[in-house]
C-alpha cells in the first residue's frame, strides 16, 4: 500500500478520466455536481416528508388521549340519576358531538398530511426543474 492508502488507483483513475475529453464527452464534474444536488434535493424532500408523518404521529397521540378523557367524562356523566328519556337525548347529543369532532379530526389530519406531500413535492419539482435548465447549458456549450 501506498502512504496516501488503499485509494490511489481509485484517485488516480477519477484523475485521469477528468482530465479526459473526447469530443462529445459530457462534463464530468458537472454531472457529478449535478447528481450530488439531485441527491441533495431527494434528501430534503425525505426530510420533509418525515416531518410530516411524526406531526401526523403526534396529532394522532393527542386525539387519543383527548378521546380517552372525553369518553371517560362521557362515562361519568352517563352514570347519573335521570329518566330514560333525558338520558337517550343525552346520548344522542353526545354521540353526535363525537361524529362532529372525528369529522373534524380526520380533515385536519388530512390537510397535515396533504401539506407534508405538497411541500416534499414542490422540493423535488424546484430541483427537476433546475436539472433541466442544467441539461439545457450542458448541451449548448457541447452545440
Amino acid at each position: 500500500m501506498s502512504e496516501t492508502g488503499g485509494n490511489k488507483p481509485a484517485n488516480d483513475l477519477m484523475r485521469m478520466l477528468a482530465d479526459f475529453r473526447m469530443p462529445g464527452m459530457p462534463d464530468v464534474e458537472a454531472l457529478a455536481a449535478a447528481q450530488r444536488r439531485n441527491l441533495e434535493a431527494l434528501s430534503a424532500a425525505n426530510r420533509v416528508a418525515l416531518e410530516g408523518a411524526q406531526a401526523v404521529a403526534r396529532r394522532h397521540m393527542e386525539i387519543l388521549q383527548s378521546s380517552m378523557t372525553e369518553m371517560t367524562e362521557a362515562m361519568k356523566a352517563l352514570g347519573t340519576q335521570e329518566s330514560p328519556q333525558a338520558r337517550a337525548a343525552r346520548q344522542a347529543e353526545m354521540l353526535k358531538a363525537a361524529y362532529e369532532k372525528a369529522v373534524g379530526n380526520m380533515k385536519e389530519v388530512a390537510d397535515l398530511i396533504q401539506k407534508s406531500n405538497e411541500e416534499a413535492l414542490a422540493l423535488l419539482n424546484k430541483r427537476f426543474t433546475e436539472a433541466m435548465d442544467e441539461v439545457k447549458t450542458l448541451v449548448a456549450k457541447k452545440g
